[in-house]
């Protein structure tokens, strides 16, 4: 029955293109959804996806191959696809930070021009050698040092895809390949414009390829002086908080349209003036970040697998055999250039003694190939510059690198490894009067006034002092590259305002208050969010802090309800909470933290719910500190079960040693309460504990995570947030009608 359909029968081409896209968009979602799960990117499944569908596979039969995707029928998706990457590398060129270039290091710079000169000039070194030895046509000899340009280039848009997927966009190895990527990117970009003006001038002679250079020249003029002012203008015009006005971003891709025609008409390719104006765009918020959220979506989710799984489809693994000198020279030059940026990219960082591991994810990161080379070959070998079999060979060095190394670098590289080794930095092996250093984190600019109140009754002073870093955290969008600033080191960025200013202010204050007593630094880290937790870790590691203090991620209005819940910040709360080097503390201001006064003339009462354990014995050392001042009264609360229910030895003894002092009112200079209540059970405990709360203004509470006591039996299978524990969950549920803040403290983890 197929035999006799034809495309010409079909009323309209709309329905069949609709139809292709539908296979496609359901294929490639399909893969994704399978093979997640095994580490593979969303890349390397949108080109097996293709691959599949092409003559190697599914194209054999006639309803592929002379209906669905006949040759009539690939030209409109095909055109469609090549829309898509000269929109998918415009909106890639809005995310680059071309700051990135001036901030970058000595080692990342080095690591950009050996990973990209070597295996160029290594490559072109033995096309030309290989090239006298056998014998090639002047087509194919033409084509060998293009190809041997694209095999050196390690591309800024495809390192970031990759470090998205594998989650390490901002960790110290994700921001060492971007910058070198950046660098990589800038000599790319100079080779190839050498390289097609070259062609040119041989083909059209000198004149054409002057005016093509006066052009690009031309071009970048305008873009630096008049483009990119114009650009900044419209942030001026944008109020502070409000989106940019549809009406220049409709201006903006009109002008992107008219750059990719304007490329085309001075012998360029039609994504270089996309990717150009790209550059102009100021990266971030509001203008960055308007047009990335508008775009990025349909590009990356729609557009863009249309894209590799059609230039896919042109591959035929049948025709990959050596059997001529233009196949082995290929195939030398491919291994040859992938060798020597493997080497040449584990020189530089073994030099400035990089772990060997760490060294071989950069090298096998800078390494891997994606949708820019999939893109330039599909160029040359539709412009026949080579041939269906090169392509194909090509194509599958493209799929075995987009499988393999994500996956070496998955088992070579882990973020967490560096905090392994980091011991007993907690509260309570921290000396009573030594600096106790605090990292705080601010997700939202209301997280503040709770943050402040609780170190404010920490009661520092010049005796007992304390060291307080504060890091915001910004979601990172309309840019590809994190940023991490530090306002002491004046780092400037994207624009003069900072993005910290309010914070800062609220902290400097604090900070003036307690002169001699307290000393703030500020950060600001603009990341992932699923990767924003490495932010904190490393900060946390590089100031040695005994404490980090998390907001939570529930918001309470002032009738009691729950205003606000980010489950995202949740999320990266609990991905701290595993890994941090140090104490983590979860804040949840539930009204009385952030409104009460120490200085005021009524007291601040503040509870410490004991339990036992090392969370426990760590909540209450910081709990011990609050007690130095005349407003602030303390009252620890023991819970103690009925009968003895065979705790250990050694931890009763920690126990009891760390109680005694709360036992003798022997804390600070103030009294303490000490009370001890004998329950049976979990839900005594808990009917104990609700009629209590509402007599603080804070508790701090242990996590005691998996922790199975008597006292708290029958409370897990309740419980709603297990990072909080068992009691903290019950006094930040909902349920609970109580204005009273609580500090749930987890102990440093021995990993």
């Amino acid at each position: 029955m197929w035999n006799y359909i034809h495309l010409q029968n079909i009323p309209f081409a709309v329905p069949l293109l609709e139809l292709q896209m539908i296979l496609i968009f359901t294929l490639t979602q399909v893969s994704h959804y399978v093979l997640k799960r095994y580490g593979v990117p969303k890349f390397t499944t949108q080109l097996l996806v293709g691959i599949i569908l092409g003559p190697s596979f599914l194209g054999r039969f006639r309803i592929v191959s002379n209906v669905l995707f006949s040759i009539d029928g690939q030209e409109t998706i095909g055109l469609l696809s090549v829309f898509s990457y000269v929109l998918f590398s415009y909106v890639s060129a809005v995310k680059m930070d071309l700051g990135m270039i001036k901030r970058t290091g000595k080692n990342a710079l080095f690591v950009g021009v050996v990973c990209t000169l070597s295996p160029l000039l290594i490559g072109l070194s033995i096309q030309a050698v290989l090239g006298r030895l056998w014998s090639l046509s002047k087509e194919e000899a033409e084509s060998l040092p293009s190809m041997t340009t694209i095999h050196s280039a390690s591309p800024f848009p495809v390192l970031v895809c990759l470090l998205e997927d594998l989650n390490i966009l901002n960790s110290q190895l994700g921001r060492l390949a971007l910058s070198a990527a950046m660098v990589s990117d800038a000599l790319n970009l100079f080779s190839i414009l050498v390289a097609i003006n070259t062609r040119t001038k041989l083909e059209q002679g000198s004149i054409t390829a002057a005016i093509d250079v006066g052009a690009i020249i031309a071009y970048l003029i305008v873009l630096v002086y008049v483009i990119r002012p114009a650009m900044f203008w419209v942030i001026r015009q944008t109020p502070k908080g409000r989106p940019v006005k549809d009406i220049y971003i409709h201006a903006i891709m009109l002008m992107v349209l008219g750059s990719g025609l304007l490329s085309h008409f001075f012998g360029q390719t039609f994504f270089f003036g996309p990717f150009l104006f790209g550059l102009a765009v100021p990266d971030g918020p509001p203008l960055g970040s308007a047009i990335v959220n508008k775009f990025n979506c349909i590009i990356s989710d729609v557009f863009l697998p249309l894209f590799v799984a059609i230039c896919g489809m042109k591959t035929n693994l049948s025709l990959i055999k050596f059997d001529n000198s233009f196949m082995k020279i290929n195939g030398i030059l491919i291994a040859s250039t992938f060798v020597a940026k493997m080497v040449a990219c584990l020189v530089p960082p073994l030099y400035s003694k990089m772990p060997l591991n760490d060294a071989l994810a950069l090298s096998l990161l800078l390494s891997c190939k994606g949708v820019f080379q999939l893109f330039a070959y599909t160029y040359l070998i539709d412009n026949k510059i080579i041939t269906d079999q090169a392509f194909a060979l090509l194509c599958v060095f493209i799929l075995f690198t987009a499988i393999f190394m994500p996956l070496l670098v998955k088992f070579l590289y882990h973020p967490s490894r560096q905090y392994a080794g980091y011991q007993k930095k907690d509260i309570m092996h921290c000396a009573s009067n030594a600096e106790l250093r605090i990292l705080t984190c601010i997700y939202r600019q209301d997280n503040v006034v709770a943050i402040t109140k609780l170190l404010e009754i920490s009661c520092p002073s010049r005796e007992r002092p304390l060291a307080i870093y504060v890091l915001h955290l910004i979601e990172l969008i309309g840019r590809a590259s994190p940023i991490f600033i530090s306002h002491q080191m004046q780092i400037k960025t994207m624009s003069n305002s900072s993005y910290s200013e309010n914070i800062i202010h609220s902290f400097d204050h604090f900070e003036q208050d307690n002169e001699g007593a307290v000393s703030v630094d500020f950060f600001t880290a603009i990341s992932p969010l699923k990767s924003m937790h490495d932010d904190i870790c490393i900060l946390g590691l590089d100031k040695l802090t005994s404490l980090i203090v998390l907001p939570f991620h529930r918001k309470w209005s002032i009738d009691g309800s729950v205003e606000l819940e980010d489950n995202t910040m949740r999320t990266l709360n609990c991905s701290v909470l595993e890994l941090a080097p140090c104490s983590v503390g979860i804040l949840i201001d539930r009204g009385h933290l952030g409104s009460s006064m120490v200085s005021s003339e009524s007291s601040y009462s503040v509870a410490m719910i004991f339990f036992g354990g090392d969370d426990d014995r760590e909540a209450l050392s910081f709990a011990k500190r609050m007690a130095n001042h005349s407003k602030i009264a303390l009252t620890v609360i023991h819970f103690v079960a009925t009968y003895n229910e065979g705790n250990t030895y050694w931890d009763e003894m920690l126990d009891s040693e760390v109680l005694k002092d709360a036992k003798l009112n022997n804390i600070g200079d103030e009294y303490v309460i000490y009370l001890e209540v004998t329950v049976k059970d979990g839900p005594q405990t808990a009917l104990m504990v609700r009629c209590m709360v509402n007599e603080y203004d804070l508790i701090i509470v242990g996590r005691r995570y998996n922790v199975e006591s008597l006292q708290t039996s029958g409370l897990a299978e309740w419980s709603e947030f297990q990072e909080l524990g068992v009691i903290g969950d019950l006094l930040a549920s909902s349920d609970l009608n109580s204005r009273t803040s609580v500090f749930v403290v987890q102990q440093q983890q021995n990993r």
